[in-house]
């Protein structure tokens, strides 16, 4: 979570509690599927600040919006980065990709408008999707070096995988068959056993 404010400056405690709440009362209002019904100056009435904060830590809509986005990132990367220091690299990455269509599930105002977000040409939007798919990458080539996927398959598969799932939301059966897909996506990384081919041409 940022705590800094223009020019790098670390932002005074009751700045840095200004600023969080605007963003945990956006990042409500996104969940909601709200965050461009709003007038933007509402969004400092129902932060409880005043007008002059929200302007000065968000100078615009798309400035907040991207706030809240990177918020997101920052928030699955740790949790990504935790995985891979406490679990098996396979165990991590599947628990990761099961994390993530809890979290689509859980969260579903929010994600879809952050995956419109992430479909824009912004740049700061871009950087965050960068860190969301280098920690898949780190994930994948953990388990790679551990022996337990196979080696052609990129993390970008993985990524474009992910970004099915969260497009395909309004389908009606859309948690149990993200989760088959996620199922999908892991039996086909296995890496096989050694006598797997000679018994599949046998």
């Amino acid at each position: 979570m940022s705590t800094r404010g223009g020019a790098g400056k670390p932002l005074r405690a009751d700045a840095r509690r200004n600023r969080e709440a605007v963003l945990a009362k956006a990042r409500e209002i996104f969940d909601a599927g709200d965050f461009y019904d709003l007038r933007f100056d509402d969004f400092a009435r129902l932060a409880g600040v005043g007008t002059g904060t929200l302007y000065r830590h968000f100078p615009t809509r798309e400035a907040l919006a991207e706030a809240v986005y990177h918020e997101e990132v920052a928030t699955l990367c740790d949790r990504a980065r935790e995985l891979r220091a406490t679990l098996p690299p396979a165990e991590a990455l599947a628990s990761f990709l099961r994390g993530m269509v809890g979290y689509l599930a859980t969260y579903q105002g929010l994600a879809r408008t952050l995956a419109t977000l992430m479909a824009t040409e912004s740049g700061a939007l871009a950087e965050g999707s960068r860190a969301l798919e280098q920690v898949v990458a780190d994930l994948v080539a953990a388990a790679v070096r551990d022996g337990t996927i196979r080696d052609d398959v990129g993390a970008g598969a993985v990524m474009m995988a992910l970004h099915g799932i969260g497009a395909a939301h309004d389908r009606p059966n859309w948690r149990a068959e993200a989760d088959d897909v996620i199922t999908l996506v892991l039996d086909g990384l296995r890496r096989p056993s050694p006598g797997a081919h000679r018994r599949g041409n046998s």
